[in-house]
């Protein structure tokens, strides 16, 4: 099955392409980029933050010790495929107690899902822009909402924030089968 799933993608994109022109691989790559955009800053600002004004390091030492970690991470698209090596990195460059780290890190690996909600809300606006429709401040609200909670309770695999997408598509009454026009770029 996995053999094949590239094969699905692609013809996913394709009948997106084939039903919207070159205007869908556009608005395609803009959503990608915002995505990343949105990740980005995520980074530097919440995590930079804490790690400057919380853990009193120095954020670009922290980042730099930890890339290895991020680089599985990136990799993978799994917090839990990436935990080992995450725990051996704290414990190891970072000087994390393993009491802490042992407690700490499964379970920020479970709950803080701050990349698929981003992801979702972001999908979200986009699906609806695709679709014509326009987002109430209300509807928005619950996006968020739906999205913070459902990554909360995500588990940490590949592709899981697709399923959950289709949680908050159908809150705010958006088709479903818009999912596919992320498909590929997820």
């Amino acid at each position: 099955v996995m053999k094949f799933a590239p094969y699905g993608t692609f013809g996913l994109i394709a009948g997106a392409i084939g039903s919207q022109g070159w205007d869908a691989i556009k608005a395609m790559g803009l959503y990608m980029i915002v995505v990343i955009l949105a990740l980005f800053i995520h980074t530097i600002v919440t995590y930079g933050a804490a790690i400057a004004f919380l853990a009193k390091r120095n954020p670009l030492t922290f980042f730099k010790d930890f890339s290895e970690v991020m680089l599985v991470a990136f990799s993978t698209s799994s917090s839990n495929a990436t935990l080992p090596v995450s725990m051996d990195v704290a414990q190891r460059k970072l000087k994390v107690p393993e009491p802490i780290s042992s407690f700490v890190q499964p379970l920020g690996a479970t709950i803080n899902m701050d990349g698929t909600a981003i992801m979702q809300g972001v999908a979200t606006v986009f699906i609806a822009q695709v679709y014509g429709n326009d987002l109430s401040l209300t509807q928005l609200l619950m996006v968020v909402l739906t999205a913070v909670l459902a990554s909360i309770g995500t588990a940490g695999v590949p592709g899981v924030g697709l399923i959950m997408l289709a949680m908050v598509l159908q809150t705010v009454g958006l088709p479903v089968e818009g999912i596919a026009l992320i498909l590929g770029i997820d």
